[in-house]
């Protein structure tokens, strides 16, 4: 079995200069946990999820540092706190984003899929023609494709 035989074909997508607030709304109304962002043309450029959003909607935590001879030393990761800025600031969709996605062709056996999914820990996987979105599969979609072959 392949992508394209268990993938959703009707992807509901977002634009990077979108707001952020649209996009959340979309996720509820639509009851899903991410959505691809693509420009104009069909790339996909990231992905935007809850997770990415809960930031917004948490406490700011400023990492830990101690001062020695006029010298800021952070005893946490100072990035991780920027990236957490740059999120709970953020009004547009390309503020919040993960830049860093996996996707597959149409052609990828999901077994493949599957092991992408659990070695990186992700929920999603676009699914590319010629580079272009058309279609998305799930954790939901892998199952589903479970219950047909075995039922």
């Amino acid at each position: 079995m392949l992508a394209r035989d268990i993938m959703t074909r009707e992807v509901i997508t977002a634009h990077p200069e979108e707001k952020i607030e649209e996009v959340t709304r979309l996720m509820l109304e639509n009851k899903i946990s991410g959505i691809p962002v693509v420009n104009q043309q069909g790339h996909v450029l990231g992905i935007i999820t809850e997770k990415d959003l809960m930031i917004k909607a948490s406490e700011l935590k400023v990492p830990f540092y101690v001062t020695l001879f006029d010298s800021i030393i952070f005893l946490e990761n100072p990035l991780r706190f920027n990236n957490d800025l740059k999120k709970y600031t953020a009004s547009r969709v390309k503020d919040v984003m993960n830049t860093k996605i996996q996707a597959v062709e149409e052609d990828t056996p999901v077994s493949k899929i599957v092991e992408l999914m659990q070695s990186r820990g992700i929920n999603r996987v676009p699914v590319l023609r010629n580079g272009k979105l058309v279609g998305i599969i799930t954790r939901n979609d892998i199952l589903k494709s479970l219950v047909k072959t075995n039922g």
